[in-house]
C-alpha cells in the first residue's frame, strides 16, 4: 500500500470518527423530556382574621388548619352563640371552634394552602356523670376520627382561652369508653399522623 493511500485512509477515518462522536448525544436534543410536574409550593402564611376584634358576640380565636403535611395557626374571629353570663362557656366555645374547624377556608386561605380535614357531621357535647369537668365528648370516637382531624381538634381546643389554654385536650366518643387526654405537643403540630399511633391519648388515671 503507498503512503498516499494510508494517508487517505487515514484521514477517512478520523473523519467518520469525528461524525460519531457529533451525533453521540454530545448536541442537545429536541426530543422534548417529561421530568414531571414542578413541586408545587405553598406559603402556610395565614391570612388576617377577617373582622375587626371587639365586635359585640365575637372572640378572636386560634384555629389548626392544615397545610401540607403538617398544622399550622390560623387566627379567625368567631362567633359565640348567646347564654347567660353564668353559664359555663366551656361547651358554646367548643362548639364554636368546631364549626370553624368544619367550615370551608376561605380563598386567602385556600390560596395560602390551607385545608381541614374535620367530618362535617362530627359533633361535642360536655362531660357524662364520672367525666372530669374539663371533658367532651364526641359523636365520633376519637380513635375513629382521621388522623389530622384528631389533630386539628386537640391544638385547636389546647390553645383556647376560654377551654384553659393547656395545650391539650380530654376526649371522648358517644359510647362508655373512658375519656383521653390527648397533648398537642411539637411533634403533633409537625405531623398530625402521630394520631393513628395507639399510644397517643393517655388514660387520665395515669396522668392524674
Amino acid at each position: 500500500m503507498t503512503p498516499t493511500r494510508r494517508t487517505g485512509r487515514r484521514a477517512g477515518a478520523v473523519a467518520a470518527l469525528a461524525l460519531a462522536v457529533a451525533g453521540c448525544g454530545i448536541r442537545g436534543t429536541s426530543v422534548p423530556v417529561d421530568a414531571g410536574g414542578a413541586p408545587s409550593r405553598v406559603s402556610c402564611k395565614a391570612p388576617a382574621a377577617g373582622t375587626a376584634p371587639g365586635t359585640p358576640g365575637t372572640t378572636q380565636a386560634s384555629v389548626y388548619l392544615v397545610c401540607g403535611s403538617a398544622l399550622a395557626q390560623v387566627e379567625r374571629t368567631v362567633t359565640l352563640p348567646k347564654g347567660s353570663p353564668d353559664a359555663d362557656p366551656r361547651l358554646p366555645t367548643a362548639r364554636a371552634l368546631l364549626t370553624e374547624l368544619q367550615r370551608r377556608p376561605s380563598p386567602d386561605e385556600e390560596k395560602a394552602g390551607f385545608s381541614s380535614a374535620l367530618p362535617p357531621h362530627l359533633k361535642v357535647t360536655g362531660p357524662r356523670s364520672g367525666d372530669p369537668s374539663d371533658a367532651l365528648r364526641l359523636s365520633i370516637r376519637p380513635d375513629d376520627l382521621p388522623s389530622f382531624a384528631l389533630a386539628q381538634l386537640v391544638c385547636t381546643y389546647g390553645a383556647s382561652t376560654a377551654l384553659g389554654r393547656t395545650h391539650a385536650a380530654v376526649l371522648g366518643g358517644p359510647g362508655d369508653d373512658t375519656a383521653h387526654r390527648f397533648d398537642c405537643s411539637a411533634d403533633v403540630l409537625a405531623n398530625p399522623d402521630i394520631a393513628e399511633n395507639a399510644g397517643w391519648g393517655d388514660p387520665l388515671s395515669d396522668v392524674g
